[in-house]
């Protein structure tokens, strides 16, 4: 399983309840009579504070004041950085999220690793079809399969676009809560590890996409790890195996994931990784997203300068 150590993050300047993602992103509820912003922000910084404790080099961006962005914290909708130096933008649901996109971090980024291609898919916005980075999909980036519950938010035109343009093999499947809502993004009900999938096989309702999935896990060699459908409230689906620069394997997720989490489960995932978790519950509840949103994973090959 590829891995990195590399991770992006966005500190927020005005993180809070974001009404045009609350429309279909069912894990939201808004904080009332509550500083969110400088609650959220205190989160965020411990969070980055215990990965580079734990030898992660993170790169912590700057968000900018002049756009309105209440979900920039979650950078990895946008983009997402690959080994062959490609960087993809993602088109997204929410118009107030498009304003996340920026070239200057990407400027920024270039200064440091190789970016050899950018490809674009924004032009799907156009088309009222979306798909949100690596929270629509979970990418196998060993194996390159895109695992995706299609959603209002993640479209099959423009995960078939992307597995074209990066040679993956789209697994698409239905996913819903215990409402019967449809689950936004995948990220939440779903992580792969190098050696594990943590899956709430409960919200696939079809068997037979079910059984599809547990079979391409199974293929691929992964241990399953189910959570339920409550633990998936949780966000203990949220999680993102990374390393560090000693090439310890970590797993990153919030507190409350963690203590939903039963001993079983615990012990599972602590056979492949270090656990690592850290108070998100303001992020959660107003942004809908946890610790493996706030992630953009960066797997560009760095300057040869600065090898």
């Amino acid at each position: 399983m590829s891995l990195t150590s590399q991770i992006m993050m966005i500190r927020p300047v005005n993180f809070n309840y974001n009404e045009e993602t609350a429309v279909n992103n069912k894990f939201q509820q808004a904080t009332p009579n509550a500083d969110v912003h400088t609650l959220a922000l205190a989160q965020f910084e411990r969070m980055v504070s215990l990965l580079e404790k734990n030898g992660v080099d993170v790169q912590v961006i700057e968000d900018t004041r002049e756009t309105f962005t209440p979900d920039s914290i979650f950078p990895n909708n946008w983009i997402s950085f690959h080994e062959d130096g490609s960087v993809i933008l993602y088109p997204m649901f929410a118009e107030n999220r498009r304003k996340e996109r920026r070239q200057d971090i990407i400027d920024m980024l270039s200064n440091i690793y190789e970016i050899k291609n950018t490809i674009d898919l924004t032009h799907f916005e156009h088309k009222h079809l979306f798909l949100e980075g690596t929270g629509s999909m979970v990418l196998d980036r060993h194996h390159h399969i895109a695992y995706m519950c299609a959603s209002p938010r993640s479209s099959t035109d423009a995960l078939y676009e992307f597995c074209k343009q990066m040679h993956y093999m789209p697994l698409i499947f239905d996913a819903v809560d215990k409402h019967g809502f449809a689950i936004y993004h995948t990220n939440v009900m779903m992580c792969i590890g190098n050696n594990f999938a943590v899956v709430c096989e409960e919200a696939i309702k079809s068997l037979d996409q079910r059984a599809q999935v547990i079979k391409s896990l199974a293929q691929t060699e992964k241990e399953i790890i189910g959570i339920s459908l409550d633990q998936m409230e949780h966000f203990a689906g949220n999680m993102l195996q990374i390393k560090n620069k000693y090439n310890e394997l970590l797993l990153i997720m919030s507190e409350q994931a963690y203590l939903s989490l039963n001993k079983k489960q615990l012990k599972c995932l602590e056979k492949y990784a270090q656990l690592l978790y850290s108070p998100l519950d303001v992020i959660e509840k107003n942004g809908g997203g946890s610790a493996r949103c706030m992630m953009a994973e960066i797997f560009l090959p760095p300057k040869k300068s600065l090898i």
